[in-house]
Order: C-alpha cells, then sequence, then structure tokens
C-alpha cells in the first residue's frame, strides 16, 4: 500500500487536464501509437485475458474473457457501447475521469476497439453529466483532428468512429442489454439471454458493453504490463478454482457520513476500515460507524463489525454482500435509523424497475409499502420475515427476473433486515406498541369461523371495526 501510485487519477489535478495537448505532454496516446505498430488484435485481447482485469461497471465478469465470446467467423459489424451510464447512487467515479481527463478514457476505447475489431463505438451517457457531455465532445474532436479517430489511424489501416448517446436517467439502463435496447431507439426492457451481447448484441450484431474505468485499465495494463497489473491487488484462491482473483487499482467513491467525500483510487483488496479512514478522514463529527455500503446500495451493506472485510471482488461476497459492485461506499453513521436505509433502497428499486418482469414489479413495490408502514408506526414483527421472503425470491439468483435489478432491490432487504434486525424490532414494537405482535397487517380482510373480519388496527390513531359477513 506504501508503494502504490495512482494511474487512472493520476493527470485530474494538473491544469487544463481535459486537453490533447496536456494529455500527449504526459504521455498519452503513447501506448496506442506502439500498439498499433507492435500488436495484434488477438495479441490484445490475449494480454488481457492474462492480466485477469474484471469488470469495473458491478459484475466483475472477466473482460478478456468476455472479448473472446466474439464469434471469430463473423463477417461484421462489430459494435462497442461504453457503459457510462452511472445510475447506481453512490457512485460518480466515471464522472471524474470523463470530465477531468477523458482522453485517457478515449484511448482506452480506441485500444479495445481495436482488439475487438470494433469500427462503431457509442458512449452511451448519463443526461445529467453536462459537463461530462462537452469534455468528452471536445476531446472526441481533438481526437479526430489528431488523426487518432477516423479512417487510417495514425496511419495504419484501421478506422474507427465514437458517437456519445445521452441516456434519460434511467437506472436500467445500466443493464448491458437494456443500454443497447435504448441506443436503438426503444423502451429499455432488458433482454432475455441467450443470446448475450457478443452474439447479438446492438442492431444484433456481436457487441462489447464495458464500462468506463475498465476500459481505462486497459490503456494502463498495454502500458505498464500484465506483471505490473497483477502485482496490485487480491491474488487468486487457490482453494476455489472459480476466482480469478481482484487485480488492479480501483475507483471508490466514499459519500454518506464521511469527512472527506470524493473519488479516491487504492488498490482492491484494501481493507473497508482501511479505505474510510487513510482517504476518507474517519466518520464525520466524531461518530461512529454503524454501517457501510461497500458498492453502491445494491450490494447491501456490512456491519461496523465487518470493517476488516477486503474491498475485492469477493471480500463483501463473504460477508453475505451482492458483491463489490460499482466501488460507491456510503457510510451510515451511528445516529442514522436503518429503517431509514430500507425506505430510501426500496423507493428507489421501485421507482427504477422498468415493470417488465412480475417479481420485481410487484416486490419492489410490495417491499416499498410494507416498509413505509413500518416507518409510519403499523409495522408488524411479521413484517421483517416478509421482507426476507421477497428478498430471496426475486432476481436473477433465484431465477425468477430476466435481470440484476431485482437482486440490486433484494441484497438491499436481505442484508439490512438480517445484520439489522435487533435494530428493527426495537423500532416496530416502539412505534406501534398495540400491533406489533398482529399476524395480518392493518386493512387486511381475513375470514375466521364467525365470517368476514376487517382488521384495520390502529390506523390514525382510532380502534378498528370488526366487519361480519351476513
Amino acid at each position: 500500500m506504501s508503494d502504490f501510485a495512482p494511474v487512472l487519477l493520476a493527470n485530474i489535478d494538473k491544469q487544463e487536464s481535459h486537453t490533447l495537448k496536456v494529455y500527449e505532454a504526459g504521455g498519452g496516446y503513447r501506448t496506442l501509437r506502439r500498439v498499433l505498430r507492435e500488436m495484434s488484435p488477438a495479441e490484445v485481447v490475449q494480454t488481457i485475458r492474462r492480466s485477469n482485469l474484471r469488470g469495473r461497471g458491478g459484475a466483475g465478469f472477466p473482460t478478456g474473457l468476455k472479448w473472446s465470446f466474439l464469434p471469430q467467423d463473423h463477417p461484421g459489424p462489430f459494435y462497442m457501447c461504453v457503459n457510462a451510464d452511472e445510475s447506481e447512487p453512490g457512485t460518480f467515479c466515471n464522472r471524474i475521469q470523463m470530465e477531468k481527463d477523458p482522453h485517457q478514457v478515449l484511448e482506452g476505447v480506441i485500444l479495445s476497439c481495436y482488439a475487438t475489431r470494433v469500427r462503431t463505438a457509442y458512449i452511451y451517457l448519463r443526461y445529467e453529466y453536462h459537463l461530462a457531455f462537452r469534455r468528452l465532445q471536445q476531446a472526441i474532436d481533438e481526437a479526430y483532428a489528431a488523426g487518432y479517430l477516423g479512417k487510417n489511424i495514425l496511419g495504419q489501416n484501421i478506422s474507427l468512429d465514437i458517437y456519445i448517446h445521452r441516456g434519460a436517467g434511467a437506472y436500467i439502463c445500466g443493464e448491458e442489454t437494456g443500454l443497447i435496447e435504448s441506443l436503438e431507439g426503444k423502451r429499455a426492457w432488458p433482454r432475455i439471454k441467450p443470446p448475450f451481447p457478443a452474439v447479438e448484441g446492438l442492431f444484433r450484431k456481436p457487441t462489447v458493453v464495458n464500462n468506463v474505468e475498465t476500459l481505462a485499465c486497459v490503456l494502463h495494463i498495454l502500458d505498464r504490463g500484465v506483471e505490473w497489473f497483477q502485482s496490485i491487488g487480491t491474488p487468486r484462491d487457490p482453494g476455489d478454482p472459480r476466482d480469478p482473483g481482484s487485480y488492479g487499482p480501483k475507483l471508490f467513491c466514499l459519500s454518506g457520513h464521511i469527512n472527506r467525500p470524493g473519488v479516491y483510487e487504492a488498490p482492491l483488496g484494501i481493507p473497508c476500515g482501511e479505505l474510510l479512514e487513510r482517504y476518507g478522514g474517519g466518520v464525520w463529527q466524531g461518530r461512529k460507524v454503524k454501517a457501510v455500503v461497500p458498492g453502491g446500495i445494491s450490494t447491501g451493506v456490512l456491519s461496523a463489525e465487518e470493517l476488516d472485510t477486503p474491498m475485492d471482488f469477493s471480500g463483501p461476497v463473504r460477508r453475505g454482500c451482492l458483491g463489490l459492485g460499482t466501488g460507491g461506499v456510503i457510510v451510515l453513521d451511528e445516529t442514522y435509523p436503518i429503517v431509514e436505509f430500507l425506505y430510501n433502497s426500496c423507493r428507489f428499486f421501485a421507482h427504477e424497475s422498468c415493470g417488465q418482469c412480475t417479481p420485481c414489479r410487484e416486490g419492489t413495490q410490495f417491499a416499498l409499502q410494507t416498509v413505509e408502514r413500518i416507518r409510519r408506526g403499523e409495522g408488524r414483527l411479521a413484517d421483517l420475515d416478509m421482507l426476507l421472503a421477497i428478498g430471496d425470491n426475486i432476481g436473477i439468483t433465484p431465477g425468477t427476473t430476466i435481470c440484476g435489478l431485482a437482486d440490486g432491490a433484494a441484497w438491499a432487504i436481505k442484508t439490512a433486515v438480517r445484520k439489522f434486525r435487533d435494530e428493527l424490532e426495537d423500532h416496530i414494537r416502539r412505534t406501534n406498541p398495540k400491533g406489533y405482535h398482529r399476524s395480518a397487517p392493518p386493512g387486511t380482510i381475513t375470514l375466521n369461523l364467525a365470517g368476514w373480519q376487517l382488521d384495520s388496527g390502529p390506523v390514525g390513531g382510532r380502534d378498528g371495526q370488526k366487519v361480519h359477513a351476513a
């Protein structure tokens, strides 16, 4: 850790760091020149595959392996979709790269397109990123003028065009096939897979989808070598043949109740507590940590007892979280009620569900309604089991939905309820002392031996009324 030097954020503090002049002065596009001259596309793919670079957009899938899925005998065209949507709450690392160092992003894109035989690339950009849009477009224009884009790049028989497509602010467009559907001008409903985008993606042609940080890492691997990349991070687990390791630098976004919120570059595998103290300056106002979201709210939460968790692709999973996600770390201090985390999470996922899959559409809404009832003092202890049942039965993992949005909603619920159940039970007992033990929620119509009964419970301070069937 002591000798770690940032590479992804190395240029951001330079004056006019977003311009071609400053980027070239620091060695920019030097790697592109060398790779086009000395390496074949297949050699680039093999290099990235040997590095075990894993996607930084959330899933952590090996990048070189994804590229190798492109059909070798397909006549083309091939497309590259750069996922710059970044709508995961707590995540803003790609914004910094695009605003402060857009040519680094472009060089990574060009190198990746060369490796995958792509001649047209689309950067799918979150609409709210206005400055990033202007900086990226300026960088693209400069790259065309300098011969890094267009026909016969740097005198080689290689061509590439890059276009920016601005999304409409939908979280579901961060899912790669939802992004592709939106890019085609359709409603962003994720596609059933297979076929996967590498076989049938944009315009039904083979397509590579990678996020901004991943493609920037491609540049540095080709510049510094596989050995440099694998000297950073966490080696593969010899006891798990499916673990490719967690190598390289990672951008972490720190927000919430932290003294120094911002984007920081650190090695994969840094302990969560060290990340908060060394980079974030600790919890604000001298308070203690209650919980930490390790990688955007879709990953769930770590408790204060789990701050020794390595921030790599496996560490949060071993603590019951969905994964490292995007690296969007959100700190919750000891005064923050977990019921508020549940409410904000459920509200977000219920709003952002595309509605295509019934378990996600109905499950996220029902979870939100349940948490709203707990929050306003009408909760039951049985509601916590109901929330866990929802969380265990929606998403790709139990095989009930097309995309992973429901999994993100589920992990936020499951980790919060299981790790902070005592706090949630105490809240329910305090706010609903007369009804916390009920087996049915207020307003439920049940059938007993005496007939139909409306158990409205203590709603609005009034006693419930019983209505019997004739």
